[in-house]
């Protein structure tokens, strides 16, 4: 049982490298539509905030770029998500085999 695990999780870390290979360009943060008069809905424009080393930024984003910036920051959330499972799978991997060595 253990060795088609671990086969399993090989080839399930090996198509996650694959997909990262594919990763474009990516970005932190979340896209948001702001409004100088909230209550009114009035003024509306577009931001972008984030933490990048420890330091909280927020930008504004013109319109005409608006669809990229979302692009980017959900293949963002891709990455982390590619990278989580990589790590997951990586301690069941390891643990899997040190359990087959003793």
């Amino acid at each position: 049982m253990s060795q088609k695990r671990i086969q399993q999780i090989e080839q399930r870390i090996d198509r996650i490298k694959r997909a990262l290979l594919e990763i474009g360009p990516l970005r932190p943060g979340s896209l948001t539509r702001q409004y100088k008069d909230p209550q009114n809905r009035v003024g509306a424009y577009w931001q972008i905030s984030y933490t990048r080393r420890m330091k909280s930024r927020t930008e504004y984003v013109r319109p005409q770029w608006v669809k990229e910036i979302r692009r980017q920051t959900v293949t963002h959330k891709r990455f982390k998500r590619l990278v989580e499972q990589w790590i997951d799978l990586s301690i069941e991997h390891s643990r899997l085999t040190l359990i087959k060595a003793d």
